[in-house]
């Protein structure tokens, strides 16, 4: 066990976590932040940003969750390259244990996120930011005159392909079944939608061209007929959904029918003293600036408990 009790823990990183970290470190809190097996979250795959305030020509992703990283750190935030590997809040101080460490705190802030949910396919992690997104609103600009592939039949696919085609001069949606799963508002949009295509039946089964370094196409299958075909795009975005990273606090604090966090009076959980902010939480908005946002309020809120611990204690 560590030998020490902290003031707060932070589990995650990303701009959630981080700029928690910034504010409970300047609140002189000292928190230990648990970075987590992908330091500065989805952003690190993202090459480009041009949507997070105060950067006018734009930040790679890596390089604006660097410099959030160093800004906590400024302000003697500890960051542990470290995965939480369970928790437990039925008691305080709450304990927090990477492996067969345990560390000890008065408060705990939970920012770990959601992974977008991927094809699998060969090749596909290569190149994500290089052709591959999971984020219409990141990175459509950068497909402008461009023809896209869409893979999904939910309200996020057919909102994510009618954003894309504002940049993009076709935009196609590939459907593994024969008729969308969005709400019939969204899909009389996306049918009404000159720039917008279907290929029912059908999912993709190989990327073109990881050893291009870029996104130049897809080999499609129908799984009605097992038919191949060949299509050239510049670009594919995946819109199956997000599965939230909170498999370790099952049992410990309320979760919704999706695995997110539950929050209550603000950023709140169902345990007192524990708070959760970003993607962990938030299934609408998932964008850095919110996240950001969110990681703040969760660290007012707990500079807020741990004055009214003191005064209770």
């Amino acid at each position: 066990m560590s030998e020490d009790k902290r003031k707060v823990i932070i589990i995650g990183s990303g701009p959630a976590g981080y700029t928690a970290a910034i504010y409970t470190a300047r609140a002189q809190l000292a928190p230990l932040v648990f970075a987590g097996p992908e330091p500065g979250g989805q952003l690190t795959m993202t090459t480009e940003i041009e949507n997070f305030p105060g950067f006018a020509e734009g930040i790679d992703g890596q390089k604006l969750m660097n410099e959030m990283r160093q800004q906590a750190e400024r302000f003697d935030a500890q960051v542990e390259y470290k995965t939480v590997s369970k928790v437990d809040f039925s008691s305080r101080p709450f304990r927090v244990f990477v492996e067969d460490e345990e560390f000890r705190s008065d408060a705990v802030i939970i920012s770990s996120g959601a992974s977008a949910k991927m094809l699998g396919l060969p090749g596909e992690k290569a190149l994500v930011g290089r052709g591959v997104s999971t984020c219409a609103t990141c990175d459509g600009f950068f497909f402008q005159g461009q023809e896209l592939l869409m893979v999904g039949g939910g309200d996020s696919a057919m909102e994510e392909a009618i954003f894309l085609t504002k940049f993009a001069s076709k935009v196609t949606i590939v459907h593994r079944r024969d008729e969308l799963r969005a709400s019939k508002i969204m899909q009389e949009r996306a049918f009404k939608n000159e720039k917008i295509e279907f290929i029912w039946d059908s999912v993709i089964e190989k990327i073109h061209d990881p050893e291009a370094g870029k996104v130049t196409g897809a080999t499609l299958r129908n799984l009605k007929t097992d038919e191949r075909t060949e299509v050239s795009c510049g670009g594919i975005f995946v819109a199956i959904g997000h599965k939230p990273n909170t498999d370790i606090f099952k049992g410990q604090i309320e979760l919704d029918e999706n695995g997110y966090i539950k929050t209550f009076e603000k950023t709140q959980t169902s345990v007192p003293g524990v708070f959760a902010a970003g993607d962990c939480v938030d299934h609408v908005y998932r964008q850095a600036i919110t996240a950001a946002g969110m990681g703040c309020q969760a660290a007012i809120d707990t500079e807020r408990y741990l004055e009214e611990l003191a005064h209770q204690g």
